[in-house]
């Protein structure tokens, strides 16, 4: 089923996110009421009414187009948690963050995006970054490349030796073993700056417009759409273990994706001497 599925024609599912986008996302864009925002767990976690509906929006027409999957939606697991152990199961999962940036949707900037992704027991198959603003579509099936826009994507590999680009997490919000991780980056070997979208600097790593990122978070709907976007233009992605990142979990972070093999074996060195 799902092998017919991801052989037939997934513009179909590059239709329900912008659907799902110009239903329920953009006509909230500078628009949002002080009462459409809500913080879940501080001011940092934000969620809007256009996360909520425009994954509603998604549940409904994504599983439409491939009958027997389910969803592992952001904000349902944030409703029951629960709902993340499909993960794990025999049903294709579509993997979906509404609104992934949501604070920068807030304060009405560019930089933000919809994920989604499709995965198999734990393996993604294939995945979609929106960016209704800019857009941008990034597409990603596995074993058959990257595009944007429909033109294909190659992160290509930084000169051997230069100082390295890395978008990284906020060392503060996460342990203090992977804080020291995190600080291990500020050498003068790499530029490190705060990450924005999850998704969009995944696609900045997939262009080669960005040279890695390291992340101490592995919720999934964050994770799987742009890992997959990089590893299909010819990145690579590493946890501190030296293992690929699992999007089922149990990762010993930080982890990092990066440009190419070796981008990500230097970072992940640099994390680990933290």
């Amino acid at each position: 089923m799902i092998d017919d599925f991801l052989a037939g024609d997934l513009s179909v599912v590059e239709e329900a996110i912008r659907k799902a986008a110009a239903a329920e996302i953009m006509p909230r864009y500078r628009q949002l009421a002080a009462h459409e925002i809500v913080e879940k767990n501080g001011p940092h976690d934000l969620v809007t009414t256009a996360d909520r509906n425009a994954e509603e929006h998604l549940t409904a027409s994504l599983t439409a187009l491939l009958p027997g999957s389910v969803v592992v939606g952001e904000e349902a697991v944030h409703a029951d948690p629960s709902v993340y152990e499909a993960l794990a199961g025999d049903a294709p999962v579509w993997i979906v963050d509404p609104v992934d940036g949501t604070r920068q949707f807030v304060r009405g900037e560019t930089g933000f995006c919809t994920l989604v992704a499709l995965a198999v027991r734990g393996e993604v198959l294939a995945s979609w970054t929106f960016a209704p603003v800019r857009e941008e579509m990034a597409t990603a099936v596995r074993g058959a490349g990257a595009k944007l826009n429909g033109t294909p994507l190659r992160a290509g590999a930084p000169e051997p030796d230069a100082v390295l680009t890395v978008a990284m997490s906020h060392p503060d919000y996460t342990t203090d073993a992977q804080k020291r991780a995190l600080l291990a980056l500020n050498t003068s070997a790499i530029q490190a700056r705060p990450c924005g979208s999850a998704g969009l600097e995944y696609l900045a790593v997939a262009r080669g417009t960005l040279d890695a990122v390291a992340f101490s978070w592995e919720q999934a709907w964050d994770h799987a759409a742009g890992l997959l976007l990089v590893v299909e233009a010819g990145g690579a992605h590493l946890t501190l273990a030296g293992e690929e990142f699992r999007i089922g979990g149990t990762n010993v972070l930080p982890f990092t994706a990066a440009r190419s093999s070796a981008t990500a074996e230097r970072i992940r060195a640099l994390l680990a001497s933290g």
